[in-house]
């Protein structure tokens, strides 16, 4: 029965939502962690921060949970599935862990934060809780809990950004990696559970951010992407300056920290995640005009396409705000791509207010969105404000007309850039065949095309031209 319960948890792994294990040097360490990601890019990053925090307590990383002492999952809250996900998990590893009763098992990311004592006393399903501004806890956690006892941190933090702690890349493919420049929100949007299991907004020292895309690069990294729950909001005030890379003693904005790390080299692509619409500036949009190397693509979440669920969901613009903003996009950086997030089935929704999104969705010409039915999520505002009043059945006929929209949206989009020729980073091997290389370009696009006829490797920079198109793919051929 063990077996066979091993087997479909490898399986899981290998298709689920999210799987990031990676492995050190197995002589370097004498225990083994083993980690699975759930959720946004911040997860990612930061199990590369607990990556690095257990690497110093001497733990390396393992592919292999079946060879792990301590098995760690990174929750997301955002979505009521996505912690479906995680319980359905841990409760097949508490299977594993009844036969190997020195395996400790954890949760660490939103959830932790969300549920709290939760997981330990009514479900039992883990041995430590760790909270997303607690991971410098991590050793005296683990050795509570290899002395028997329940560990929990969960305490949000209003200065920790975990700036001098050098990430260890799992599951790295060695030509792009994701750097962390601030932490937290402070937008209260009422369906979001993010500033409750994140805690407030605080940027990350400026000149570390810099050292630390510097050392990607000069290691062989040929693309950063920065991130934050909100990335153009961004600033820091140095309370002292020491003349760092940049001569950054001054505040920074995001513009200004964009454009800096752009200037490391020309060879550094640049790009970042995630946006809102009322924080984008134009310092930010001519800095990516005056910078080839920084991608031509900005994902703009909008929600919903409805001025009045817009106001109820607190996100602070109209759609005509939107629009215009779009419209600005367009203006000063021409063919950048852009893709959003959409809710279906919002509270008090209406079928007008389901076309407005279909509308704007149009208006847009998104070239790529994630798109989800409403989930109430449990302690935030809409929950306590508002009725979760629109049937599921409802929600998911509108999702799909969402979804079919789109579809026919992204196709339409690599339509138009058949015969174009783009300048692609290689970044391995094609999914379906080890004879495709695998790119994108600068607009986020992914390309497929031959290794056939060329001596490209992976990190280097080709010109691509498209030969033909899928609704989610380019295919071309190395020119």
């Amino acid at each position: 029965m063990l077996d066979v319960l091993t087997q479909k948890i490898h399986d899981e792994a290998r298709q689920g939502e999210a799987y990031a294990p990676f492995i050190n040097d197995p002589t370097q360490y004498k225990k083994r962690f083993y980690i699975e990601s759930y959720g946004c890019q911040m997860n990612f990053s930061d199990s590369e921060i607990v990556a690095s925090i257990l690497n110093g307590t001497g733990y390396g990383a393992t592919r292999n949970y079946e060879e792990a002492d301590l098995v760690f999952l990174n929750t997301c809250s955002i979505r009521e599935k996505a912690e479906q996900t995680v319980r359905k998990r841990l409760t097949e590893f508490r299977k594993i862990k009844q036969a190997r009763p020195g395996l400790l098992v954890g949760v660490l990311g939103c959830m932790a934060e969300r549920l709290k004592s939760k997981f330990l006393e009514e479900e039992q399903l883990v041995d430590i809780v760790v909270g997303p501004d607690a991971y410098r806890s991590l050793p005296a956690l683990i050795e509570e809990a290899e002395g028997g006892q329940k560990a929990v941190n969960v305490l949000l933090s209003r200065e920790e950004t975990y700036a001098d702690i050098s990430p260890v890349r799992l599951n790295s493919n060695g030509v792009s990696a994701f750097v962390s420049i601030m932490r937290g929100c402070n937008n209260m949007c009422t369906f979001c559970v993010v500033p409750f299991t994140r805690g407030r907004e605080r940027s990350r020292d400026a000149a570390s951010i810099i050292k630390e895309c510097k050392d990607l690069f000069d290691r062989g990294y040929r693309e950063v992407t920065l991130l934050g729950q909100n990335v153009d909001s961004y600033y820091f005030t140095p309370e002292t300056g020491n003349g760092e890379p940049g001569n950054l003693s001054e505040a920074v904005t995001f513009a200004r920290l964009l454009e800096e790390v752009a200037k490391i080299s020309p060879l550094l692509r640049v790009r970042f995640s995630t946006s809102h619409p009322k924080d984008i500036t134009d310092d930010v949009l001519h800095v990516m005009a005056r910078h080839n190397n920084i991608c031509k693509y900005i994902h703009l979440p909008v929600q919903s396409g409805s001025s009045r669920i817009l106001q109820m969901m607190n996100r602070t613009y109209t759609r005509e705000w939107y629009m215009a903003k779009i419209d600005r996009i367009r203006e000063i950086i021409p063919g950048c791509g852009i893709s959003s997030d959409i809710i279906s089935g919002f509270c008090t929704e209406t079928e007008e207010d389901h076309q407005d999104t279909l509308s704007l969705m149009e208006y847009s010409r998104y070239d790529l969105s994630y798109m989800f039915f409403y989930s109430e999520r449990p302690g935030t505002l809409a929950q306590r404000r508002y009725k979760d009043d629109v049937p599921e059945s409802v929600k998911k006929r509108r999702l799909q007309e969402v979804v079919d929209l789109q579809n026919r949206l992204s196709r339409e989009s690599n339509e138009r850039d058949l015969g174009k020729t783009f300048e692609v980073l290689i970044e391995g091997d094609s999914k379906k065949s080890g004879e495709d290389w695998m790119g994108r370009t600068s607009q986020n696009k992914v390309i497929v095309f031959s290794k056939q006829g060329n001596t490209c490797q992976k990190g280097n920079y080709v010109h691509v031209q498209v030969t033909d198109c899928t609704k989610a793919t380019l295919l071309g051929e190395v020119v």
